[in-house]
């Protein structure tokens, strides 16, 4: 052994035949699955700050962006969960057409819950899309494409993976759209000053 590994053995780094101990790579393992964990909060915590702020700016009537030169809508509706890290409620789930914009999620969300997944439409142009948003890894889930125009069918499996790509596409763009707001100066000096005011009914 060099004096590097008589000093690994020592520690109980490594056992005789130079090879990692199984307690140290179970704690490595350990580790890094905490390191995971972390990293997923801390994502998860971004996407449902997105999807609170995609909410107030779902209220108007305005295109919340575009697109390839399409305007851009989304609606909640249907469904939603809100999800917090403490206090006496963490977890709370609504249903109904006007969940999402009723009094019980704005008091909800104004007392420390935040939006973790929720049912959507997004308007892109004259096509519809309904699908399901989770915050923790953005996934789309239960997508609704809008109806196919093609008959044959070769075609309309390229058309609906067009329209997959697309519906990510345009998620992703709205994310970084936020994600660019986040970052900057205007989210504390302007945007969550107004999205207090709006979960108060001001």
């Amino acid at each position: 052994m060099s004096r590097r590994e008589d000093a690994a053995f020592a520690r109980g780094d490594i056992g005789v035949d130079g090879e990692v101990t199984e307690e140290k790579r179970a704690a490595a393992e350990v580790e890094r699955a905490r390191a995971r964990e972390q990293f997923l909060e801390g994502k998860t915590w971004l996407g449902r700050e997105f999807l609170t702020w995609l909410l107030w700016k779902s209220e108007s009537s305005e295109p919340l962006m575009s697109f390839d030169g399409e305007p851009v809508h989304v609606l909640f509706g249907g469904k939603l969960t809100l999800r917090g890290i403490a206090g006496e409620v963490i977890e709370l789930g609504l249903k109904g057409t006007e969940a999402a914009y009723s009094q019980v999620n704005r008091f909800a969300l104004e007392n420390g819950l935040l939006i973790h997944a929720a049912k959507l439409k997004l308007t892109l142009g004259e096509k519809e899309f309904d699908f399901t948003l989770d915050a923790q890894l953005l996934d789309i889930r239960t997508a609704k494409l809008p109806d196919l125009l093609t008959d044959d069918e070769d075609d309309r499996i390229q058309e609906r993976l067009f329209l997959t790509e697309r519906l990510g596409e345009v998620t992703q763009a709205i994310f970084m759209t936020f994600l660019a707001l986040r970052r900057g100066p205007e989210w504390r000096g302007q945007v969550l000053p107004e999205i207090l005011s709006w979960l108060k009914g001001e």
